[in-house]
């Protein structure tokens, strides 16, 4: 144990023993050297709050929410020094959200009941009692497992779900609980096995079937999910609840007609519910129906002036202009102390696009640093991980490796990757092939990735992956093309190609190539200023973690390179090049080109991609409805003055 842990341990001890000076100086000498320190920083504030010095606990709480927005125990004594204060409406407040961040918060949900029915609020109240007595009915080491997933630690979280359940192996909760760690690792296949043998073993439970709805969406099995949604619709199907997650299910699988008619059932019941309204507009942004989604979103900040999803979901049309009024509203929002940690994020972002379309290029940096440092905090990406990663695929994936697995994999011709970075120019390149007779535009799909992590083993920080490709026999290889093919098909609209677009898929050119030898694998780059710097402004959905810091994203671009350099040299003309300027420079000459490289015929069609109807999920998707333009090229030189750190980063490829 080192000087810090021990010194931790003292004070912990020390505070269980009601020596609150002593707990607090060691708390403080921890954050003499660590000031950001986010145990020692809980340790002050509790310590504080004994001491009756509310105004240091509270000053303390501020640095820990700064440092992790959704610590839930955190929250929880927000909640303990505001009850101390007097402030019952505050401590309700904070109480929620130590809850919504960790659910096994029992003195939480204990606190809000008591002032809930203090404040004649029974229903709520009730609401709180009985989630304190689910957890005081749980199992401890299952309390554990919630506090661990929920804090950060699925690795611990995992081992103690695992053990209990090895002597309770038809435990419910566990099960889910399981599952969802399993979702927390990417380790999707078994978070499905496990909640759709919970839902077997107890069908009535709610939360195990919407979760499980949850997974086979993230497993891209959209009809399935679709399935178990109308199922539970149909158990009550004037439930607002059932008729969300089913209208939401219906987007992902086309039925958008569907979709509408289930969100105007849900806003007949609950007006103006803005989460209902923003995942409305998330639709008919994604059918191209801009007008309409522009008011949907509209209508959920008029519902909820705060609502950062809706603001934000309008700058990611990329072409909104905000109104001054509307600007006006965004920064009255963002400078509220009580907004949540993703409205924050949202109107930090949102606030940036805003500035930025004004040519208000230091305010419009403000905003995306703002956001970016949020969210930087909040993923805890680690940039020497993923330079580790890449390096062992250029360490182990050798040519003497893909000579001596010459004539392994499925055979099919089908897949076409492209892939990259995010905001490289790929959704523009998918449009324009998407565009021909013979291939099917679909999505960003995950089974690559998915693959790669169920190589690597399930030993905490022992990836058997990539050095395991080494061990596959040409049969496990070609099950595992075959598997793709199949695992894909439901995206597909019958055409005899298709286009997966997951960005990420260049980290996994080594696999690809070994499960499917004949698929087309086209790297979509962009100039390097350019592409980091969007990359940047972007609030991404999920993953793309590096792009939050210009060091980090500047890194993971020059990594990139030298990964795919290392392709090159390895798998010689196995990758067609594509770069953005090239595109924009000559359009028909660049598709030409992918054309032949697939081995498919020039269509005029292609020239036209604007024009062609189909649904685009990503951030790109009212740009390629347009005709080609130049609007994002050169983007980042008004804010030369500060992307220093980026171009130092990048060195000679910027």
């Amino acid at each position: 144990m080192d000087r810090r842990d021990q010194t931790l341990k003292d004070a912990q001890e020390a505070l269980q023993a009601n020596a609150f000076e002593r707990g607090l100086a060691l708390a403080e000498a921890i954050l003499a050297d660590l000031p950001n320190d986010a145990e020692a920083l809980y340790i002050a504030a509790v310590a504080n709050r004994y001491l009756a010095r509310h105004q240091d606990a509270q000053d303390y709480l501020d640095r820990l929410h700064a440092q992790i927005p959704e610590y839930g125990r955190a929250w929880q004594e927000a909640g303990h020094l505001a009850r101390a204060t007097g402030d019952t409406e505050q401590a309700v407040e904070a109480y929620g959200r130590a809850v919504r961040f960790n659910p096994a918060l029992a003195a939480s949900w204990r606190a809000q009941a008591e002032l809930l029915e203090a404040a004649g609020r029974m229903g709520e109240a009730t609401t709180a009692r009985n989630q304190e007595r689910r957890l005081l009915a749980l199992p401890k080491e299952l309390i554990a497992v919630t506090h661990h997933l929920h804090e950060g630690r699925p690795l611990r979280a995992e081992e103690i779900c695992r053990h209990f359940l090895r002597r309770n192996p038809k435990h419910v909760e566990a099960m889910r609980l399981l599952a969802q760690i399993g979702l927390r690792l990417g380790i999707l296949d078994d978070a499905e096995f496990l909640l759709e043998s919970a839902a077997a073993f107890e069908p009535d439970n709610i939360q195990v079937r919407l979760d499980y709805i949850d997974v086979l969406r993230k497993r891209q099995k959209f009809a399935r999910s679709c399935e178990e949604a109308e199922a539970l619709y149909q158990r009550d199907s004037d439930s607002p609840l059932f008729q969300s997650h089913l209208a939401i299910e219906s987007m992902q699988t086309g039925n958008y007609e569907r979709a509408f008619e289930l969100f105007d059932s849900v806003l007949a019941r609950l007006p103006g519910d803005p989460a209902t309204l923003t995942s409305r507009g998330h639709a008919l942004k994604t059918v191209g129906d801009q007008e309409r989604a522009v008011a949907s979103y509209r209508a959920a900040i008029a519902a909820r002036p705060g609502h950062g999803d809706a603001y934000y979901a309008l700058a990611n049309l990329k072409t909104y202009r905000f109104t001054e009024a509307e600007l006006a509203a965004m920064q009255v929002q963002a400078a509220r102390t009580d907004i949540g940690f993703m409205d924050r994020v949202h109107l930090a972002f949102a606030l940036g696009k805003a500035f930025e379309d004004r040519a208000e290029h230091a305010q419009s940096f403000r905003f995306y640093e703002l956001g970016n440092d949020l969210k930087r905090r909040q993923t805890g990406y680690d940039a020497d991980r993923m330079t580790a990663e890449m390096d062992a695929q250029k360490r182990v994936c050798t040519s003497e490796l893909f000579e001596s697995k010459a004539n392994v994999g499925s055979r099919v011709r089908d897949p076409i990757f492209i892939l990259g970075l995010p905001r490289a120019g790929s959704t523009l390149l998918e449009q324009i092939l998407a565009s021909h007779s013979q291939i099917d535009g679909t999505l960003e799909l995950p089974n690559i990735l998915a693959l790669a992590h169920k190589l690597r083993g399930r030993k905490a920080g022992k990836s058997r992956y990539p050095q395991v490709l080494h061990d596959l026999d040409a049969d496990q290889f070609a099950e595992m093309g075959d598997r793709f093919i199949e695992d894909t098909r439901i995206h597909r609209q019958g055409a005899p190609f298709f286009i997966d677009k997951m960005p990420n898929n260049f980290r996994h050119i080594g696999l690809i190539h070994l499960i499917l030898p004949n698929a087309t694998i086209i790297d979509a780059r962009r100039d390097a200023m350019d592409c980091c710097f969007s990359g940047f402004k972007q609030l991404f959905a999920e993953g793309q973690d590096f792009t939050y810091g210009l060091t980090e994203t500047g890194r993971y671009y020059r990594d990139y390179v030298g990964l795919m350099d290392h392709w090159d040299s390895v798998l010689p003309g196995r990758v067609l090049r594509v770069n953005h300027e090239d595109v924009l420079d000559d359009l028909e000459g660049q598709t030409r080109r992918m054309l032949d490289h697939i081995g498919l015929p020039f269509e005029e069609s292609c020239l036209d991609f604007h024009r062609t109807e189909r649904a685009v999920r990503t951030a790109s998707s009212e740009q390629v409805r347009r005709p080609l333009n130049r609007s994002g090229q050169g983007a980042w030189k008004p804010y030369a003055p500060w992307l220093s750190k980026l171009e130092k980063e990048l060195g000679a490829i910027a």
